[in-house]
């Protein structure tokens, strides 16, 4: 299990995100700081340590063609990224004069700006559009039980497994579908919860609530077992968390010209 790559020329990278136990020439590789790796090394990963996904920098970036604005793979529809599919062995990717980037080896992240991963998670999340639909007891369900990640998710969703949330006796399982959001949190036809992530456009069940954006990035590291609970806030506060995460962005990408 794990990503093999092999460096055709010299070129620096960094490995963030979730700790797959990465290794340099099968010795291991410190995360959060660039390294150089020379003509035929390879950076390699395991299985996950802690978090789900891990993001390799290159210097140069990726070379592959932009769609609406993104170099990401829409694996569903087949675009974008390298030919709009998962990389296979024996895929070549190439990077914009890699060579001019060298010089920026060995910068170390600042540990304050290293999260931390767990296994058991806590999203706010602000009601709706449709958590009226919903009973006393269904919403109560939804913000005081504990659900588990199914192996059944995937990039389009998270699939939760608990207690089911009731919906009101008097309404159908389905809606006619609609445009849903990252984050927007739909409760079908058996009461388990599904959080909708990147690849998914339209939705036909009910929305309870959705996760407010400052947690979105901690849905890719959701794993397979981890638990959840949601936690219900307002739009203020869905919005001052939002302002605090931009904020300290802001502040490191300050800290990169200093």
């Amino acid at each position: 299990m794990g990503l093999r790559i092999k460096a055709l020329s010299d070129i620096v990278i960094a490995v963030t995100g979730a700790d797959l136990q990465p290794q340099h020439n099968m010795r291991p590789l410190q995360m959060w700081r660039s390294h150089v790796l020379k003509k035929e090394d390879v950076l390699s990963l395991k299985r996950p340590l802690s978090g789900f996904r891990a993001s390799i920098a290159v210097g140069g970036g990726v070379h592959v063609s932009a769609v609406m604005g993104s170099r990401s793979t829409n694996l569903p529809s087949g675009f974008g990224g390298f030919e709009g599919r998962p990389l296979e062995k024996g895929d070549v990717l190439c990077a914009d004069l890699p060579a001019d980037h060298l010089e920026n080896a060995e910068r170390k992240f600042n540990p304050e700006w290293i999260p931390v991963y767990t296994d058991k998670w806590t999203l706010r999340v602000v009601w709706g559009p449709q958590d009226d639909q919903f009973t006393d007891t269904g919403r109560d369900a939804f913000l005081n039980s504990s659900f588990s990640m199914s192996t059944d998710s995937d990039r389009t969703g998270i699939r939760l497994q608990g207690p089911a949330i009731q919906r009101r006796a008097d309404i159908e399982a389905s809606i006619i579908s609609e445009g849903v959001i990252s984050g927007a949190i739909q409760i079908p036809g058996d009461g388990q919860p599904i959080i909708i992530l990147a690849e998914t456009v339209t939705g036909g069940y009910r929305k309870i609530a959705t996760v407010i954006s400052a947690d979105l990035p901690k849905l890719g590291q959701i794993k397979p077992g981890d638990h959840v609970q949601f936690r219900a806030v307002s739009l203020d506060d869905a919005l001052h968390a939002l302002q605090a995460m931009e904020a300290r962005i802001r502040r490191f990408k300050s800290s990169l010209s200093n």
